[in-house]
C-alpha cells in the first residue's frame, strides 16, 4: 500500500474499524503468517471480518489480506486478532530456518559440497505470485 493511498484514508473510519485500538494484543502476526478460516461468520459480524473470513478460505498471508482490504497491515493485525480470539481463524507461522551447521549436518555427504538449489519451477511460481500481488 502506498503512502499516498494511506494519506487519503479517513482516520475516523480506521478508528471505527478497530474500535479505537491502535495495536493488536499479540505481536506474533508476521506479514508472512498464513491465516486460514476455521468457521463461518456469525450474524452481526463486522464487514471487514466477513471479508477476511471469505478471503482466507485458503491460506492467505497477512500482507495479502492487507492488500485485498486496502487497509494498513497494523489495522489488519488488529482485525485478525479479533478473529483469532474467537477461533474463527488460525495462524500458521512461517517455519524458522535451522542454523547453517544443522542443515549441513543433515544433508548427505555429497550435498555438503554442493548446496541444494530450489527447484526452478517453484521459483517461477513464486515470481508469478509476487507479480500478481
Amino acid at each position: 500500500m502506498t503512502r499516498r493511498a494511506l494519506d487519503g484514508e479517513n482516520p475516523d473510519r480506521l478508528y471505527t474499524v478497530t474500535g479505537g485500538r491502535s495495536r493488536a494484543d499479540a505481536t506474533d502476526l508476521d506479514i508472512v503468517t498464513l491465516i486460514v478460516t476455521e468457521s463461518a461468520s456469525a450474524g452481526g459480524t463486522q464487514s471487514e471480518h466477513v471479508r477476511i473470513l471469505r478471503l482466507c478460505r485458503r491460506p492467505t498471508a497477512v500482507v495479502e489480506i492487507s492488500a485485498h482490504l486496502r487497509l494498513p497491515v497494523s489495522i489488519v493485525r488488529i482485525l485478525l486478532q479479533d478473529l483469532l480470539d474467537v477461533g474463527a481463524v488460525t495462524a500458521r507461522h512461517p517455519a524458522v530456518a535451522a542454523p547453517e551447521e544443522q542443515r549441513a549436518a543433515s544433508l548427505p555427504h555429497q550435498s555438503r559440497r554442493h548446496p541444494v538449489l530450489p527447484d526452478p519451477e517453484l521459483l517461477k511460481q513464486v515470481l508469478v505470485g509476487l507479480h500478481n500481488l
